[in-house]
């Protein structure tokens, strides 16, 4: 019996149905519990919206003193996610003693679905998808839907969906990139890069105009890289 565990678990499960985060979806795969699925879509207005990726949660009777085994089943070609096993790498899943028991299971979730989007380019665990990120960001874009588009090791340990409804969360409750961005650098204990703490993002009218930018640099990429 481990009432407390269930306990939390039962409200982290109630609070991902209250808040409905867009893209992310979970439910428990064991009467205990103790086992969760789970799938991320990237977030809205980066190259991941559209790439959806499974994961498996397992969590334990320490729970939440301790944080939960995350791995990604649908492994992403990223530089803070290791290409053979799925381990994301964010600190406070690595390393208990940064772990705060105020983190829920959608604290996690969130971070993941943003450390999509945002690479911590320091110490990363895939230093190949680092090196191309950094030289060029085209071709590590075709990589990156190349791989997905490839069975992935750990794509036959997917769980199986719950057939009861009520035990599936599916998000559709949309959030801003500021309230994204906040949780992000609130939760994750690897600093993000300069580029990614730029005061710009804050500014609206930067954020149109950045679009814009990059909509001219997928239609006229070579007089982009003139540019």
């Amino acid at each position: 019996m481990h009432c407390r565990t269930d306990f939390l678990l039962e409200r982290d499960f109630q609070e991902l149905k209250e808040n409905n985060f867009k893209g992310i979806t979970a439910f428990p795969v064991s009467e205990d519990l103790m086992e969760w699925g789970a799938d991320i879509e990237g977030l809205q207005n980066t190259f991941w919206h559209g790439l959806f990726f499974q994961l498996k949660i397992n969590f334990t009777s320490q729970y939440n003193f301790v944080p939960p085994v995350v791995k990604f089943l649908t492994i992403p070609f990223h530089p803070n996610v290791d290409q053979n096993t799925g381990r994301a790498c964010i600190d406070i899943l690595d390393d208990p003693d940064k772990w705060n028991t105020s983190y829920t299971l959608s604290s996690i979730l969130l971070t993941l679905q943003v450390m999509l989007s945002n690479p911590v380019l320091e110490n990363p665990v895939n230093l190949e998808a680092a090196q191309m990120l950094i030289k060029d960001e085209s071709l590590y874009k075709q990589e990156v839907l190349r791989l997905l588009n490839q069975p992935t090791q750990l794509r036959n340990n997917s769980p199986e969906f719950p057939k009861d409804p009520d035990k599936l969360i599916r998000s559709t409750k949309a959030i801003s990139f500021n309230d994204y961005y906040k949780t992000w650098s609130g939760i994750a204990t690897s600093k993000a890069t300069e580029y990614y703490r730029s005061p710009l993002l804050e500014d609206p009218n930067f954020v149109v105009e950045y679009y814009k930018w990059k909509k001219a640099e997928l239609k006229h990429p070579k007089e982009w890289n003139l540019k």
